[in-house]
């Protein structure tokens, strides 16, 4: 099932989204910013709104539990634990 979205509420189409994403991405830990850095680097253009979705989600964490999902020294549990979540978990782990 495709989402439908308005391109005014895209992502991609909102350069000010992409601006507070990024910023919002900036963590306490060294070792997380460089993943994260990383995987903009690589992945910001293909983002899709649910992609969005998902990072902002896991930008909620606090910076121990985020590096323990990057490092894959734990998994995804409960609610968090969605195919969007596991697919942007995977790309994260890519970089």
């Amino acid at each position: 099932m495709t989402e439908s979205v308005s391109p005014s509420f895209s992502h991609q189409a909102d350069p000010h989204r992409r601006a507070r994403l990024r910023w919002r991405a900036r963590r306490g830990l060294l070792e997380n910013d460089i993943i994260v850095e990383r995987f903009f680097n690589r992945y910001e253009e293909s983002l899709s709104d649910q992609d969005v979705a998902a990072l902002s989600e896991l930008f909620e964490l606090s910076d121990n539990e985020l590096m323990d999902l990057l490092l894959a020294r734990k998994e995804l549990d409960g609610e968090l634990d969605t195919p969007p979540m596991q697919h942007v978990i995977a790309m994260l782990r890519s970089v």
